[in-house]
């Protein structure tokens, strides 16, 4: 394979030892001989200087190729893009990708076993990960620690960095310091993860599922926040650039607190039908003073697969003009249409945004031929 002087593009796959939440199959079903084996195969398996994207999926030993873990093996001077999906026994990421000069795009898709990314990902380079422009950490369930110190320079150019699915306490001050050029910031599915402070770059925020999550600090230039599912979030503050908030929570009974210490000038609301008619009695309801100051605002309720049934428009500077198609007729039906939002709601709650992408669902397509 090495001797393949032209070769720009590598995927190497194994059947998928990983069941559909990201765990295992069946615990210590992969035995030491087999792993051993796989592992002296992709050893074998160093491609030329040549290479530009690698690909590796249902890789099940439990340390990567030997060719990943030292640039001095291998010179990948060339390699921009990399993706591992699916790695059932890998308790660590590679050591060597961090001295690669020109890797612009880094993602790992499900990797149970790693509970630790330590300072040797970022290990003694001049500067570690000069040219990532992108990075997805997504499904590493197990998941808790993350170290990068903040004297540590790295990443200089990363500009989206996309984290879901794990256990992460915290994210490291290295990465809001050093980071410089990070512009979106994705955060998704994430336990025990409960504030977020000092991003000075970042202009888009996104947070799906951020069960412990309580306060939200010093952003100073994010413009678009997105907040769904986040029922303990009490504190948004120093987000003086704010323009876009999209929130949406079909449980709460009662618009947050914190949306009196923001100022976006429009906010887009997906929330229960009971919420929105408070909404729509305008100045006279209980939530008015928390929404009268946004520019503009875009109010929804579902009904059955229909998420924008019922609607509520406001505009402020057009004399604050409120616009509904939802009435008190429609709202108190009875016993019966208050069953049928608490249905759709949990259902709402329950389904989220899409956790597919395209790459991963080409490798399943392939793994399943």
């Amino acid at each position: 394979l090495g001797d393949k002087k032209h070769l720009i593009r590598l995927s190497l796959f194994c059947t998928s030892r990983l069941e559909n939440d990201g765990l295992i199959k069946e615990k210590g079903c992969i035995p030491e001989e087999e792993q051993r084996r796989i592992e002296k195969v992709f050893n074998e398996l160093s491609p030329p200087p040549s290479i530009d994207n690698i690909i590796i999926g249902g890789y099940f030993g439990k340390q990567l190729p030997t060719w990943m873990m030292s640039a001095s093996m291998v010179p990948l001077n060339n390699l921009t893009y990399i993706m591992f999906v699916d790695l059932a026994c890998c308790t660590q990421l590679p050591d060597g990708l961090c001295q690669l000069p020109n890797l612009q795009f880094f993602k790992v898709d499900r990797a149970p076993c790693i509970r630790r990314v330590g300072a040797e990902f970022l290990q003694v380079a001049a500067t570690p990960f000069p040219r990532l422009n992108e990075m997805y950490l997504l499904g590493m369930v197990q998941w808790e620690e993350w170290e990068w110190e903040e004297q540590v320079q790295a990443m200089p150019r990363l500009e989206k960095l996309m984290l879901r699915k794990c256990k992460l306490r915290h994210i490291p001050t290295g990465v809001a310091t050093n980071a410089r050029a990070l512009k979106e910031l994705f955060l998704q599915d994430i336990q025990h993860l409960n504030y977020l402070d000092g991003f000075p770059t970042v202009v888009e925020l996104t947070m799906l599922r951020i069960p412990d999550m309580e306060r939200i600090t010093n952003l100073p230039n994010l413009q678009k926040l997105t907040i769904t599912d986040c029922p303990k979030l009490k504190v948004l503050e120093s987000m003086p650039g704010l323009d876009r908030l999209i929130l949406q929570d079909y449980v709460m009974e009662e618009l947050p607190e914190y949306m009196r210490d923001i100022k976006p000038r429009h906010l887009q609301l997906f929330c229960r039908i009971w919420l929105l008619s408070s909404l729509a009695a305008g100045q006279s309801g209980p939530e008015w003073d928390k929404l009268s100051h946004v520019e503009h605002v875009k109010a929804y309720a579902c009904d059955g697969n229909n998420p924008r049934k019922w609607y509520v428009l406001y505009t402020r500077r057009d004399n604050c003009k409120l616009d509904s198609n939802i009435s008190s007729s429609t709202v108190f039906e009875g016993d019966t249409m208050a069953a049928e939002e608490e249905r759709q709601a949990a259902a709402a709650v329950a389904s989220g945004p899409g956790d597919g992408n395209k790459e991963q669902e080409a490798y399943r397509l392939q793994t399943a031929i």
